[in-house]
């Protein structure tokens, strides 16, 4: 066979690419790279990663052009809340192409975003089962908001819209509760936001004695906008922080993974400070119970002023009564205590005869010559034992 040119040989390869691949092909793969031409098509680089090796086991270019990339990029972005960008998993429909000068390259047709919203929810899942398995995902829910809850440090950008909607809602609540604030900011889009609002969480843990919860608040914006918040390291801090960490990110339809390792979710700032004049209302009203159960008191005690005096009164002639038998009672003790009296005794005619200073109750106890003292009532008297003999004894 006669040599043939390379153009021919790409050329033979392009016609049999054409006539054996007429259809259009559902692709899943990984975008590696997503660059967008000044002409406005959109050149991709598709790889499929191998289960057990790190290097990818299959590559391959494809384009999406200007009539069509506008329109899949818009439409896959709200859709999915996540910017059209490398490291995505995607569902792709595409035509195969050969080029003589630039070789083999498929053409997107269409993409499936409900295939990568599938891939984020799986991520999702994937995190929080990560964090569950680590013991940490409800360390946070567990912990109890201070009474009140008034110094609070908030992470939000501060030209953020929801920011300022925040402060103002705050600062001007119309019970007049006074709210100690301070931002911390950092960044809330784009592809640095969890290292900075990790940034921003380490600095209010450096004098968390200062506050009493953190809130993360961002206003409204595109779903893909919120796609920082998605990180495993940004809800691992969250979920382990000291303080009560308060969310309230995006629009009603929103959530992030921050919701669901939060103390407390909230879906918009506006939202976050209504609860935390709400949880001012409440202590507020124990206040007010605390006063009125104050004042039922002291109404009850004086509705009893006359009874405690009736009650005095009564005491007071019981007492009485009770010291004048008393004093009846020691009277009579006195009297008979005098009655026994040895002096009031001797008096009687009775007298009290001592040997060396003792009484002497019986004769026996005596000998001759024994010196006795007699007391009688008016003085003393010595004598001498002079014992008579009895005939006979």
């Amino acid at each position: 066979m006669a040599p043939i040119t390379l153009y021919e040989l790409n050329r033979m390869v392009k016609e049999l690419i054409a006539d054996s691949f007429t259809d259009s092909y559902w692709v899943t793969a990984e975008l590696s790279e997503v660059r967008a031409a000044t002409r406005g098509h959109c050149y991709l680089e598709l790889v499929e990663q191998g289960e057990h090796s790190a290097a990818p086991i299959a590559k391959a270019r494809a384009v999406i052009y200007s009539n069509l990339f506008p329109l899949l990029k818009q439409t896959f972005e709200e859709a999915t809340g996540q910017v059209f960008r490398s490291g995505l998993k995607v569902q792709l429909e595409v035509s195969i192409s050969f080029h003589e000068a630039y070789g083999y390259s498929l053409v997107v047709r269409d993409i499936d975003p409900t295939y990568t919203l599938g891939a984020m929810e799986q991520l999702r899942r994937q995190i929080l089962l990560q964090l569950e398995r680590e013991g940490v995902l409800e360390m946070n829910k567990d912990l109890v908001l201070p009474r009140p809850l008034q110094r609070i440090a908030v992470i939000s950008s501060a030209t953020a819209a929801g920011y300022g909607d925040f402060c103002n809602q705050l600062d001007n609540n119309a019970q007049g509760y006074a709210f100690r604030h301070q931002l911390f900011p950092a960044l809330m889009q784009g592809d640095g936001t969890a290292r900075s609002v990790i940034g921003a969480l380490e600095a209010i843990a450096n004098e968390s004695d200062r506050w009493d919860a953190v809130v993360i608040i961002r206003g409204g914006g595109a779903v893909s906008d919120l796609a920082g918040f998605e990180n495993y390291d940004l809800a691992a801090n969250c979920a382990q922080f000291p303080l009560p960490v308060i969310v309230g990110i995006g629009h009603d339809r929103d959530t992030t993974v921050l919701d669901f390792v939060a103390n407390t979710s909230l879906k918009t700032p506006t939202a976050v400070a209504a609860f935390l004049i709400e949880r001012m209302d409440e202590e507020a009203g124990i206040l007010r119970n605390y006063e009125r159960i104050g004042q039922l008191a002291v109404r009850f005690l004086e509705s009893r002023r006359g009874q405690v005096q009736q009650l005095e009164l009564g005491l007071r002639s019981a007492l009485r009564q009770y010291m004048q038998t008393l004093h009846y009672s020691l009277d009579t003790f006195e009297r008979a205590i005098a009655h026994y009296d040895p002096v009031n005794i001797l008096r009687l005619g009775y007298s009290i005869t001592r040997l060396n200073g003792k009484a002497v109750a019986s004769v026996s106890a005596l000998a001759d010559g024994d010196m006795l003292t007699t007391q009688f009532a008016d003085g003393t008297a010595t004598s001498v034992v002079k014992k008579r003999e009895v005939n006979g004894a």
